[in-house]
């Protein structure tokens, strides 16, 4: 394994680097397959932990026990797919795309208003058209069926 710090530990494939966020990430391992298997596992025993367990289970009965074991299938899955290589490459795209938030100039409160009554008024104004059609429509369609 290699000790540089664009490689993945696990599976020495390459790591995408911050000098270019818009790599496709390609490479993998057969480690890789096998977290996201097991991941994927544990999404399914998350979803079927409500309806199941309580039979195989007797603390089960109580709603947080249940509450807490979907918690934990899901954390761990969460986990898994953070150790494969696609999952770091989206945490360093969450990340690229945390920097990229701050750099944008957001709209100040007047300038939300205004905009949020121009769509509220185009959205108005185009269901009033629209309705118009359908009944246009549907009264010329009445005139001709009879």
């Amino acid at each position: 394994m290699s000790n540089d710090k664009s490689r993945d530990a696990l599976s020495d494939a390459p790591i995408p680097q911050r000098n270019n966020s818009a790599e496709v990430v390609r490479s993998g391992s057969p480690l890789d397959i096998v977290l996201w298997v097991i991941a994927i596992a544990f999404l399914l025993l998350a979803t079927m932990v409500n309806q199941y367990l309580p039979a195989y289970w007797a603390p089960a009965n109580n709603v947080w026990v249940r509450v807490g074991a979907i918690f934990a299938c899901i954390v761990v899955a969460l986990g898994l797919l953070y150790a494969t290589h696609q999952g770091k490459g989206f945490v360093r795209l969450l990340k690229d795309a945390r920097v990229e938030l701050r750099r944008v100039t957001w709209p100040t409160k007047q300038e939300t208003v205004t905009t949020s009554w121009q769509v509220l008024l185009v959205v108005v104004v185009a269901s009033l058209v629209l309705w118009c059609f359908d009944y246009g429509l549907g009264w010329l369609i009445k005139l001709i069926i009879g």
